[in-house]
Protein backbone atom coordinates (compact mmCIF):
# COMPACT_ATOMS: atom_id res chain seq x y z
CA UNK A 1 0.00 0.00 0.00
CA UNK A 2 1.41 2.87 -0.77
CA UNK A 3 2.03 5.74 2.20
CA UNK A 4 0.23 8.84 2.93
CA UNK A 5 2.02 11.75 1.70
CA UNK A 6 2.99 13.99 4.77
CA UNK A 7 0.96 17.26 3.59
CA UNK A 8 -2.14 14.74 3.31
CA UNK A 9 -4.77 14.76 6.13
CA UNK A 10 -6.78 11.70 7.42
CA UNK A 11 -7.77 8.18 6.17
CA UNK A 12 -10.78 9.36 4.16
CA UNK A 13 -10.84 9.54 0.33
CA UNK A 14 -12.49 12.53 0.55
CA UNK A 15 -10.67 15.62 -2.07
CA UNK A 16 -10.61 17.89 1.14
CA UNK A 17 -8.50 15.51 2.57
CA UNK A 18 -5.87 16.87 0.73
CA UNK A 19 -4.55 20.30 1.52
CA UNK A 20 -4.76 22.96 -1.48
CA UNK A 21 -2.39 22.87 -4.02
CA UNK A 22 -0.35 26.59 -3.36
CA UNK A 23 0.69 28.91 -6.11
CA UNK A 24 3.75 31.43 -5.06
CA UNK A 25 4.83 34.03 -7.33
CA UNK A 26 8.49 35.33 -6.96
CA UNK A 27 8.88 38.54 -8.85
CA UNK A 28 12.69 39.06 -8.88
CA UNK A 29 15.23 42.44 -9.69
CA UNK A 30 17.78 40.72 -12.09
CA UNK A 31 16.74 39.06 -15.19
CA UNK A 32 19.06 35.98 -14.75
CA UNK A 33 20.94 34.91 -11.63
CA UNK A 34 17.75 35.44 -8.72
CA UNK A 35 15.38 33.68 -11.38
CA UNK A 36 17.61 30.70 -12.37
CA UNK A 37 17.94 30.20 -8.46
CA UNK A 38 14.73 30.03 -7.72
CA UNK A 39 13.41 28.18 -10.28
CA UNK A 40 16.00 25.26 -9.67
CA UNK A 41 14.77 24.11 -6.57
CA UNK A 42 13.15 20.69 -7.03
CA UNK A 43 8.94 22.06 -5.73
CA UNK A 44 6.64 19.12 -5.58
CA UNK A 45 4.08 19.96 -8.32
CA UNK A 46 1.60 18.03 -6.57
CA UNK A 47 1.68 20.69 -3.56
CA UNK A 48 2.58 23.96 -5.30
CA UNK A 49 3.09 25.88 -7.84
CA UNK A 50 6.01 28.53 -8.13
CA UNK A 51 6.77 30.76 -10.72
CA UNK A 52 10.30 33.17 -11.09
CA UNK A 53 9.76 36.12 -13.15
CA UNK A 54 12.96 38.27 -13.90
CA UNK A 55 11.96 42.13 -14.64
CA UNK A 56 14.74 44.06 -14.87
CA UNK A 57 13.28 46.69 -12.72
CA UNK A 58 14.64 47.66 -9.18
CA UNK A 59 12.97 48.39 -5.90
CA UNK A 60 9.36 50.39 -5.61
CA UNK A 61 9.03 49.50 -10.01
CA UNK A 62 9.63 46.07 -9.11
CA UNK A 63 6.57 45.91 -6.43
CA UNK A 64 4.62 48.30 -8.68
CA UNK A 65 4.94 44.98 -11.48
CA UNK A 66 4.15 42.31 -9.04
CA UNK A 67 1.03 44.72 -8.44
CA UNK A 68 0.41 44.29 -11.90
CA UNK A 69 1.04 40.21 -12.71
CA UNK A 70 -0.97 39.77 -8.77
CA UNK A 71 -4.25 41.90 -10.34
CA UNK A 72 -3.83 40.32 -14.07
CA UNK A 73 -3.73 36.81 -12.14
CA UNK A 74 -6.76 37.57 -9.98
CA UNK A 75 -8.86 38.38 -12.94
CA UNK A 76 -8.18 35.45 -14.89
CA UNK A 77 -9.07 33.55 -11.49
CA UNK A 78 -5.93 32.44 -10.56
CA UNK A 79 -4.62 34.39 -7.71
CA UNK A 80 -1.59 34.14 -6.41
CA UNK A 81 -1.42 32.87 -2.59
CA UNK A 82 2.39 34.23 -1.51
CA UNK A 83 4.10 36.90 -3.16
CA UNK A 84 7.68 37.12 -3.00
CA UNK A 85 9.76 40.28 -3.90
CA UNK A 86 13.63 40.47 -4.92
CA UNK A 87 15.49 43.23 -5.16
CA UNK A 88 19.02 44.51 -3.95
CA UNK A 89 19.57 47.96 -2.20
CA UNK A 90 22.56 48.52 -4.91
CA UNK A 91 22.68 52.24 -5.06
CA UNK A 92 19.16 53.61 -5.25
CA UNK A 93 18.12 56.33 -3.71
CA UNK A 94 16.95 55.49 0.00
CA UNK A 95 13.35 56.65 -0.85
CA UNK A 96 12.96 55.03 -3.53
CA UNK A 97 13.82 51.52 -1.09
CA UNK A 98 11.63 52.43 1.47
CA UNK A 99 9.09 52.91 -0.76
CA UNK A 100 9.24 49.36 -2.32
CA UNK A 101 8.45 48.17 1.17
CA UNK A 102 5.67 50.27 1.96
CA UNK A 103 4.07 49.16 -0.93
CA UNK A 104 4.85 45.51 -0.34
CA UNK A 105 3.74 46.01 3.18
CA UNK A 106 -0.02 47.29 1.86
CA UNK A 107 -0.22 44.57 -0.93
CA UNK A 108 0.64 41.59 2.05
CA UNK A 109 3.77 40.57 0.03
CA UNK A 110 6.90 39.17 1.21
CA UNK A 111 10.32 40.88 0.75
CA UNK A 112 13.18 38.86 0.01
CA UNK A 113 15.99 42.17 0.00
CA UNK A 114 19.32 41.50 0.16
CA UNK A 115 21.87 44.57 0.93
CA UNK A 116 24.08 45.50 -0.78
CA UNK A 117 23.76 42.97 -3.60
CA UNK A 118 22.12 39.49 -4.04
CA UNK A 119 25.40 38.21 -4.16
CA UNK A 120 25.56 38.09 -0.53
CA UNK A 121 23.32 35.30 -0.38
CA UNK A 122 25.82 33.32 -2.47
CA UNK A 123 28.44 34.70 -0.32
CA UNK A 124 26.80 33.48 2.70
CA UNK A 125 27.21 29.74 1.83
CA UNK A 126 31.31 30.07 2.37
CA UNK A 127 31.63 32.79 4.93
CA UNK A 128 29.50 34.58 7.70
CA UNK A 129 29.79 38.55 7.33
CA UNK A 130 29.00 41.45 8.68
CA UNK A 131 30.77 44.32 7.78
CA UNK A 132 29.61 46.18 4.72
CA UNK A 133 32.12 45.97 1.65
CA UNK A 134 31.06 47.83 -2.04
CA UNK A 135 28.82 46.09 -4.42
CA UNK A 136 31.27 45.00 -6.85
CA UNK A 137 33.36 43.33 -4.20
CA UNK A 138 30.82 40.46 -3.63
CA UNK A 139 32.02 39.02 -7.54
CA UNK A 140 35.50 39.37 -6.47
CA UNK A 141 35.00 37.59 -2.88
CA UNK A 142 32.92 35.03 -4.71
CA UNK A 143 35.81 34.37 -7.41
CA UNK A 144 37.91 33.03 -4.55
CA UNK A 145 35.52 30.24 -3.67
CA UNK A 146 34.41 29.69 -7.51
CA UNK A 147 33.75 30.79 -11.14
CA UNK A 148 30.81 33.04 -10.65
CA UNK A 149 28.41 33.56 -13.70
CA UNK A 150 24.75 35.76 -13.20
CA UNK A 151 23.57 33.36 -16.09
CA UNK A 152 24.96 30.48 -14.68
CA UNK A 153 21.77 28.23 -14.46
CA UNK A 154 23.30 25.65 -12.54
CA UNK A 155 24.44 27.90 -9.56
CA UNK A 156 22.00 26.46 -7.15
CA UNK A 157 22.80 22.81 -7.85
CA UNK A 158 26.70 23.80 -7.21
CA UNK A 159 26.20 25.50 -3.83
CA UNK A 160 23.23 23.07 -2.67
CA UNK A 161 25.36 21.00 -0.21
CA UNK A 162 26.56 24.50 1.36
CA UNK A 163 23.23 25.89 1.61
CA UNK A 164 22.39 24.84 5.26
CA UNK A 165 25.53 26.92 6.05
CA UNK A 166 24.23 29.92 4.42
CA UNK A 167 20.45 29.91 5.95
CA UNK A 168 22.69 29.61 9.52
CA UNK A 169 25.34 32.33 8.52
CA UNK A 170 21.72 34.89 7.26
CA UNK A 171 19.99 34.06 10.68
CA UNK A 172 23.71 34.92 12.53
CA UNK A 173 23.16 38.28 10.59
CA UNK A 174 19.87 38.91 11.70
CA UNK A 175 20.61 37.99 15.21
CA UNK A 176 23.65 40.50 14.03
CA UNK A 177 21.34 43.60 13.48
CA UNK A 178 18.87 42.57 16.02
CA UNK A 179 21.59 42.78 19.22
CA UNK A 180 22.33 46.26 17.43
CA UNK A 181 18.73 47.56 17.67
CA UNK A 182 18.67 48.48 14.23
CA UNK A 183 15.87 47.37 11.94
CA UNK A 184 16.11 49.52 9.45
CA UNK A 185 16.86 47.30 5.88
CA UNK A 186 18.08 50.43 3.83
CA UNK A 187 20.71 51.10 6.49
CA UNK A 188 21.76 47.75 7.31
CA UNK A 189 25.06 46.74 5.35
CA UNK A 190 24.88 43.87 4.97
CA UNK A 191 21.42 42.20 5.06
CA UNK A 192 19.49 40.08 3.88
CA UNK A 193 16.26 37.81 3.88
CA UNK A 194 16.88 35.44 0.96
CA UNK A 195 16.84 33.13 2.85
CA UNK A 196 13.19 33.06 4.72
CA UNK A 197 12.27 32.33 0.71
CA UNK A 198 14.92 29.88 0.66
CA UNK A 199 13.37 28.34 4.05
CA UNK A 200 10.04 28.19 2.11
CA UNK A 201 10.99 26.67 -1.20
CA UNK A 202 12.91 24.04 0.69
CA UNK A 203 9.37 22.96 2.45
CA UNK A 204 7.46 23.09 -0.72
CA UNK A 205 10.62 20.82 -2.46
CA UNK A 206 9.98 17.42 -3.18
CA UNK A 207 11.56 15.08 -1.37
CA UNK A 208 11.57 12.10 -3.13
CA UNK A 209 9.13 10.04 -1.03
CA UNK A 210 5.53 8.53 -1.55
Amino acid sequence: MVGKKPWQRGGGRRHQDVLPRRRLLIVCEDEKSSRYYFESFPIDRQRAEVVAIGTGLNTDHLVERAVELVSRESRKGTPYGDVWCVFDRDSFPESNYARAFDLARTHRFHVAWSNEAFELWYLLHFNYIDAGIPRRQYAEKLATHFSYDKADRGIYHRLKDLQPAAIRNAHKLERHWTSLGVHRAEVNNPSTQVHRLVELLNELADLGTD
